[in-house]
This record gives structure tokens, sequence and C-alpha cells, in this order.
């Protein structure tokens, strides 16, 4: 597995439910296409899994 995680957000958390909404703030990322890096562990991974259809991910 690599180091880190580069998360996107592609698309807008607009009409997603509240858990959806929480965990990509938890991720860090507000607004469309906001880009942070995050250490790959399971808890990131979970979360990532969880909002996969919002988010773009890139190991690096």
């Amino acid at each position: 597995m690599a180091n880190k995680l580069k998360i996107t957000l592609v698309k807008s958390t607009i009409g997603s439910i509240p858990k959806h909404r929480k965990t990509v703030e938890a991720l860090g990322l507000k607004r469309p296409n906001k880009t942070v890096e995050m250490p790959d562990n399971v808890a990131i991974r979970g979360m990532v899994d969880q909002v996969r259809h919002l988010v773009k991910v890139e190991e690096i």
C-alpha cells in the first residue's frame, strides 16, 4: 500500500444524507474540486469507501 492518499471531492454533498456530509467534512473536504492528502490507513479507507460516489482517490 501507498503511504498517502490524495482525495478529491468531485461531486457536491447537496442532496446527500447527513452521515455522508459529515464523513466528507471529517476528511477535510469542504467544496467540490478540493484536494487533501491523508495517511493511508484502515480508518481513512473506510471513510473513503462510505462516500466513494462523491470522491476520487489516488495513491501517492
